[in-house]
C-alpha cells in the first residue's frame, strides 16, 4: 500500500499575507509531484479539510501565514506539533475549539479531525511571519518574496516524507530496524 499525503494551503486571500498558504498551495499544484502527494488550496474551509484527512493519509503538511512575534516579515519555519487528543465526551472540563465557517485554524481542524475519529500520523506545518493581515487582496512585498523559497522548503519536506514512508512500509513488521 503506497503512501498518502495531504499538502494543504490555508487562509484567508481578502486578508492580505493571511492568503500566503493559498499562494503557495496554487503554485505547488502546477508542479509535478509524487503521485501518493495530493497538493489542495483549502483556503478557509476547515470542515472540509476535516473530512479530507478522515480519508486516510500518513501525513499532513500544512502551509499557513503563522506570527512568529517578532520575526521580520517573510521568515519561514517548519514546525512538527502533535496531534490533539480527541475530546473525551461530557467531561465539563472538555474545551473544544469552535469551528467558524469563515476562519481556518490547524488547531480546530486537528481537533475537528481527532473528533471524527480520524488521525494523521504525521504532522509538518511551513509557517512564514505575515507583515500584515488587515483585510486587502495580495501579499505584502516580504511575503510574495518568500513563497518560492516556501515552495522549495515543502517540496524538500515532501520527498523526505515519501522516502520516510516507503521506507516504513517495507519494513517487515515485527522486526527491529537499526541505523
Amino acid at each position: 500500500m503506497s503512501p498518502r499525503i495531504l499538502c494543504a494551503g490555508i487562509g484567508n486571500v481578502f486578508f492580505s499575507d493571511d492568503g500566503f498558504g493559498v499562494a503557495v498551495a496554487n503554485r505547488l499544484a502546477r508542479m509535478p509531484v509524487p503521485d501518493c502527494v495530493q497538493v489542495e488550496d483549502y483556503g478557509i474551509r476547515g470542515v472540509h479539510l476535516a473530512y479530507e484527512l478522515c480519508e486516510g493519509y500518513d501525513a499532513l503538511v500544512l502551509i499557513d501565514a503563522m506570527p512568529m512575534g517578532d520575526e521580520p516579515p517573510g521568515t519561514l519555519v517548519i514546525l512538527e506539533p502533535d496531534a490533539p487528543p480527541p475530546a473525551a465526551h461530557g467531561d465539563d472540563d472538555d474545551v473544544v475549539p469552535v469551528m467558524d465557517a469563515h476562519t481556518m485554524s490547524p488547531l480546530v481542524v486537528l481537533t475537528t479531525l481527532a473528533n471524527l475519529g480520524g488521525s494523521v500520523d504525521r504532522i509538518l506545518v511551513v509557517g512564514c511571519q505575515p507583515a500584515t493581515i488587515e483585510e486587502g487582496m495580495g501579499l505584502s512585498e516580504p511575503v510574495a518574496a518568500a513563497v518560492d523559497r516556501a515552495i522549495e522548503m515543502v517540496s524538500e519536506l515532501l520527498t523526505e516524507l515519501v522516502g520516510d514512508l516507503l521506507t516504513d512500509a517495507c519494513q517487515p513488521a515485527g522486526r527491529e530496524t537499526r541505523t
